[in-house]
């Protein structure tokens, strides 16, 4: 504690980090309930208790906005991820977690996923995500590259190609969720769908059948 504070008193960057999360979570309801273009900077502050100067203060414009909910909403989304290196089984955590995650969709990633499928036609969250599905393929790159490596991944596999491949089924398991949470059974399907990965990457697997990852090699 520093030097006469008091104790129990919130530090200025607990009180603004406590701001920020409630306008993210604010957002976050507004699109859920209406879509991207119900949010305004306004409506934000309205929604979270504070004025639409305070949500200026802290993200500028309403792109600044949602590039920050884009990013609180997937950090952190499968619990461990950035403790292990990379490799096979980073891969193959994130993957299970990934999909047993979607079981439990809070307010935040569901904003995520339908500003997600949204960007397709909406130019002013197309860059965004761009940005994001990037960087979630340079993540899987990395492990994939990094398997071939050390030997858990067969030499030859492309990992560009498995990256596209792997965000894209992940991205569409969590889709089916979204329109039809009961069809989906994350529970069960999580581990199957990291077995199939397995299988196919693994350097003393079998080889790609009509998984997943056929045609990869």
């Amino acid at each position: 504690m520093a030097v006469g504070e008091r104790p129990g008193r919130r530090t200025q960057r607990e009180r603004r980090d406590q701001t920020g999360s409630a306008l993210l979570a604010a957002a976050a309801e507004l699109v859920v309930e209406s879509g991207v273009r119900a949010v305004t900077l306004a409506r934000v502050g309205e929604r979270a208790g504070y004025s639409r100067g305070i949500v200026t203060h802290h993200f500028g414009s309403k792109r600044a906005l949602i590039d920050a909910l884009a990013r609180a909403t997937q950090s952190g989304f499968v619990p461990g991820l950035a403790d292990r290196g990379p490799g096979l089984e980073r891969l193959l955590m994130l993957v299970r977690g990934y999909v047993g995650a979607l079981g439990e969709l809070g307010t935040l990633n569901r904003a995520f996923l339908l500003l997600w499928a949204e960007a397709v036609t909406a130019p002013e969250l197309s860059e965004v995500f761009r940005e994001r599905d990037e960087s979630f393929r340079a993540d899987l790159r990395s492990d994939v590259a990094a398997g071939i490596e050390e030997g858990a991944v067969r030499p030859g596999t492309d990992p560009d190609a498995v990256a596209v491949a792997v965000l894209g089924q992940l991205r569409g398991i969590a889709l089916q969720v979204l329109l039809d949470r009961d069809a989906v059974d994350t529970g069960r399907l999580g581990p199957v769908v990291a077995e199939q990965w397995r299988r196919a990457l693994s350097s003393g697997g079998p080889g790609p059948g009509p998984g997943p990852a056929s045609g990869l090699q």
